[in-house]
């Protein structure tokens, strides 16, 4: 979209602006929209920014400010015009310039090969060019583009009319406001495509919905698919939704059609060249069906490896003149066929439910399935979260049930068929009383979760264990669930404190635990005494606090008692931790039962102070550098790897990307690395380099 002189000359601008602290002008203002667009499509197109998030805010606030003062000067496109207020009637429904048809699926080669001989027979032609993409797993909406402003955003709805979203869809900062379409004699365009979130954001949407006991989302699809129907465009902003545009449904010139225009892979290059995420990289283009069958093939094994979800590909015929010829039916395009991928769905029957009795106190529902495969793993076990959603989906014990699996998203029941109800279902019924320790529950009226307050029940004292030891918290090596259960139903360990004081004369007459055993579980406890603390603070099991919270307090405080002495206001101040989340550590340290349990963990020698504050030179040599490993280290485990990264002020992150400095790669790396190879922007280094270079 932006050739070299552009880039260079927007940069150079970006930095005019940074360093200028004058008023703008109205001409400026102009101006500062270009590179405020510019730096969006850098960011969130193409996934490799020029500035930092900081700069862009300061740059983003000028201009605001400007238009506060200026509002008359506020143009539809700007930046600043993407956040609306909030919704408040229904969405009004409108009327899709062009049908949005179903395509046709096919499930085998064999349906392709009979699809492609249909194609050739036609149109006359001994082979048919295709072009093959991803089938995107989303929520399909249509964009309306005149004179090369976005004027309306429509979901699929029927495919004759949907609902009118322009408002949510402007805080999708992957689609542009203003998109050159007129340099291409475009006056009016209707484009599709599909909204998604992809793992990364899903991910870390759901962590934060856990921190704070709020519902997690089922998955990326229907993440994606409720967020456009939120009557709040900030709430919609925060979901961190991207958007892929595939097609181009509708179209007026000025003047002659473009050459883009002449196949479907140059109408996917014409929308990249406008701005927007089109899969213009992910594209293919074959000269016969055989060659579409084994790409496929190929890019099915790559599906886990996508930032996104997808359920398969589409297959179009790539020559317009050509779609034109084969039209459509009532249902489907004949030009387009779409391959599914093996089932990430199946049905099972609800044979029971247990009701488990997590660290917090909260009662979990868990659905209890014939065992059944479902994308590369047996599902038999399935949490229904909390008494509301057995509700809202109307399970019974007996139901026939729709269960889904995408990714490494934990596995959801999505439905029960009802249709297929004998009448012998029965209803689930939530216990009024703790299932382990009978002590009544509580459900507050802002929570879903019903909870076991009793901190002296069984169940939760075992769980609290079980975090401390955990990999993400103390790291204990060689202790695990399995034992800590055992060694409190032998009395053996009755609280945190008690890790440290085992008793390994009786343990070791215990059976599988020799010699070697057991002295590789004490040097792990005596190990975790030194670990960091704000592996300590995620430890401690506070509500809300997940490892990112830790670190955040772990960077405010020399000592972990420290933390007894902050108010609301303080826990508030800081970054990510709302009243919710500062209730709760201020809760926590302001217990007597707390502070003695703090007081017994110091007095086991545990590392309470922050040994990283204050270190500022050698710690800060990988200052704004990102990390990722892969592959088999011979010298560090990969925890302590990553740890040392961080220590150094690097950041690691989850995937090879244009955002990736440094992939460390180890033996038998695989994917990773050769993803990074291509990229040809990534460093890749061998365990002993890194190590030199944090040396």
């Amino acid at each position: 979209m932006f050739s070299p002189e552009q880039t260079k000359i927007l940069t150079q601008q970006s930095q005019q602006f940074l360093k200028d602290n004058n008023p703008l002008q109205p001409l400026d203002a102009g101006v500062l929209r270009d590179v405020l667009r510019f730096h969006e499509y850098r960011y969130y197109v193409l996934d490799n920014p020029l500035i930092t998030d900081t700069e862009y805010d300061i740059l983003y606030k000028k201009l605001e400010k400007f238009e506060q003062e200026n509002p008359e000067l506020i143009t539809a496109d700007s930046p600043t015009q993407r956040v609306g207020k909030n919704l408040t009637n229904q969405f009004a429904t409108t009327v899709h310039l062009v049908p949005m048809l179903s395509l046709e699926n096919s499930y085998n080669a064999e349906d392709l090969k009979d699809w492609d001989r249909k194609a050739r027979e036609a149109s006359s032609l001994n082979n048919v060019e295709y072009c093959v993409e991803p089938k995107f797993d989303g929520a399909s909406i249509s964009l309306l583009y005149e004179n090369d402003l976005l004027v309306r955003a429509v979901t699929r709805g029927d495919g004759i009319q949907g609902e009118e979203i322009t408002t949510n869809i402007k805080q999708i900062r992957s689609i542009p406001l203003h998109a050159p379409f007129s340099k291409y004699g475009i006056q009016q365009v209707e484009i599709r495509g599909e909204v998604l979130m992809s793992k990364k954001s899903f991910k870390c949407f759901n962590d934060k919905q856990a921190e704070q006991g709020l519902q997690i989302l089922a998955n990326p699809r229907n993440a994606a698919s409720g967020s456009l129907r939120l009557k709040n465009p900030q709430a919609v902003a925060d979901r961190g939704l991207d958007a892929f545009l595939y097609h181009i449904s509708y179209v007026i010139y000025d003047k002659e059609i473009p050459e883009l225009m002449e196949t479907h892979a140059g109408a996917l290059q014409l929308l990249w060249e406008c701005g927007f995420r089109s899969p213009q990289k992910e594209k293919h283009v074959y000269q016969n069906i055989e060659e579409v069958i084994a790409h496929i093939a190929d890019y099915e094994q790559l599906r886990d490896e996508l930032p996104y979800e997808i359920d398969g590909m589409v297959v179009k015929v790539n020559a317009i003149n050509l779609q034109d010829k084969l039209g459509m039916t009532s249902h489907h395009p004949r030009w387009a066929m779409a391959y599914k991928f093996k089932a990430r769905q199946a049905t099972s029957i609800l044979r029971s439910v247990e009701f488990q009795v997590g660290r917090t106190g909260a009662i979990t529902p868990v659905a209890k399935i014939d065992p059944v495969f479902l994308a590369g793993v047996t599902v038999s076990s399935i949490s229904l979260f909390n008494e509301d959603i057995i509700r809202e989906k109307d399970l019974r014990i007996g139901d026939t049930v729709l269960v889904e699996r995408a990714g490494d998203v934990i596995p959801n029941i999505v439905k029960a068929q009802q249709e297929l109800r004998t009448g012998i279902e029965e209803p689930i019924v939530f216990p009024k009383h703790c299932p382990v320790c009978n002590s009544d529950l509580h459900k507050p009226e802002e929570e879903s979760v019903w909870r076991c307050i009793n901190p002296n029940c069984e169940a939760q004292v075992v769980e609290r264990i079980i975090h401390f030891v955990s990999k993400d918290a103390m790291d204990i090596r060689s202790f695990g669930e399995a034992n800590v259960r055992k060694f409190y139903q032998l009395g053996l360990l009755k609280e945190i404190p008690g890790v440290y004081q085992l008793d390994f004369q009786k343990i070791s007459t215990l059976e599988g635990f020799g010699k070697k055993s057991i002295d590789n579980l004490q040097a792990a406890i005596e190990g975790s005494k030194q670990q960091s603390i704000n592996r300590l603070i995620f430890a401690l099991g506070i509500r809300y606090v997940g490892e990112t919270t830790a670190k955040i307090l772990a960077n405010r405080i020399n000592n972990l008692w420290d933390l007894k002495d902050f108010s609301l206001e303080d826990l508030m101040g800081l970054e990510d931790v709302g009243p919710k989340v500062a209730g709760s550590i201020f809760d926590f340290f302001q217990a007597p039962e707390s502070r003695e349990l703090l007081k017994k963990l110091e007095n086991e020698g545990l590392n309470f102070t922050n040994t990283k504050r204050g270190k500022t030179n050698e710690q800060s040599i990988l200052e704004g550098k990102t990390f990722l490993f892969t592959g088999t280290l011979n010298q560090l485990k990969r925890s302590d790897a990553e740890a040392m990264v961080e220590e150094k002020g690097g950041k690691i992150v989850s995937g090879v990307s244009s955002k990736l400095n440094y992939l460390v790669a180890g033996e038998a790396a695989g994917s990773k690395l050769e993803k990074a190879k291509k990229l040809n922007t990534v460093n890749i280094i061998s365990e002993e380099e890194f190590l030199k270079m944090i040396e």
